[in-house]
């Protein structure tokens, strides 16, 4: 008879391709998961795991049945959020998704609010690129996002929050900055530097950037705000960093300066989201309300 336990070890050793690590992160020894595989895949009649020298790839037949056992687990989370709920208590967690070029700067006041309000609930937080953790999100890979707007998917109740000033940046030195006034047209023709071309980011920087008439440098795709920030105080390009960012110890201007133009009101939207039908809507509503609440009080 196939349990849960088996159906999750099938899941996340799909997610990482690896029974090392599979094992880790479930609390299980490598030798008891191996045990557990083997018996689902006696039940099932189907193999679902190929073994490479790496680790191990989904077979045809687990690509297969991997969304099946996916929605299985997602319905078993649910039913549980439901019992607690009605039993008017939350103690468990909170699988979180964020932008990295948002989470450090904004999540660890909203983490020490939040653990205050519920000292039982943990937050699991997982940074990565916003388009994808939506559709984690719909297909129920994680119980809430926060993300640049616009955010999109079947099913899903989306909050926009608060509205992030965008800023120039340039070196202390650069010849932007020499005037007493700066204009759009002393962009015209620089270069500025941006992310990974998946973030929601990299698509709002270049389309501001040829509003300026200036280009972006297409050879060079930054891993970081931080490194973004680093190219350019080595005088690599300019750069567009958001104000949280700036604000943050790990931001600041140490090494750059911003030199935004008369008139500049560039800003990107951030949005949270969670499935209408989730158990604790009301809770991350309130979760919602929290971040919204920390912008605020930075911004």
């Amino acid at each position: 008879m196939t349990t849960l336990k088996q159906l999750a070890i099938f899941a996340r050793l799909a997610e990482t391709e690896n029974m090392g690590e599979a094992a880790g992160t479930l609390g299980i020894s490598q030798p008891a998961l191996s045990q557990q595989l083997a018996a689902l895949e006696t039940g099932l009649g189907v193999k679902l795991f190929e073994r490479v020298p790496k680790g191990t790839l989904l077979t045809p037949g687990g690509r297969q049945l991997l969304p099946f056992a996916q929605t299985v687990l997602n319905t078993a989370r649910e039913f549980r959020d439901a019992a607690d709920h009605a039993a008017q208590r939350f103690v468990g967690s909170i699988r979180f998704g964020v932008s990295p070029t948002l989470g450090p700067y904004l999540m660890p006041a909203v983490i020490k609010n939040l653990h205050e309000r519920y000292p039982g609930m943990r937050l699991f937080i997982r940074e990565g690129i916003p388009e994808q953790q939506q559709a984690e999100l719909a297909a129920g890979q994680l119980d809430m996002v926060l993300s640049p707007m616009p955010i999109e998917g079947r099913g899903l109740q989306i909050e926009p929050l608060f509205r992030e000033p965008l800023h120039i940046v340039a070196p202390p030195d650069d010849p932007v900055r020499e005037g007493q006034t700066i204009a759009t047209d002393d962009f015209s023709g620089r270069t500025f530097l941006t992310l990974d071309h998946r973030h929601h980011y990299h698509r709002q920087i270049v389309q501001i950037s040829r509003d300026l008439g200036a280009t972006i440098l297409s050879d060079y795709e930054g891993t970081s705000l931080d490194a973004l920030q680093q190219m350019v105080g080595s005088g690599v390009g300019l750069a567009i960093l958001p104000e949280l960012y700036i604000k943050s110890g790990a931001g600041g201007l140490d090494m750059v300066a911003i030199a935004d133009p008369a008139g500049w009101q560039e800003f990107r939207s951030i949005g949270a989201a969670w499935r209408s039908t989730a158990a604790f809507s009301d809770l991350y509503a309130e979760i919602a309300e929290v971040i919204a609440a920390e912008a605020r009080a930075k911004l």
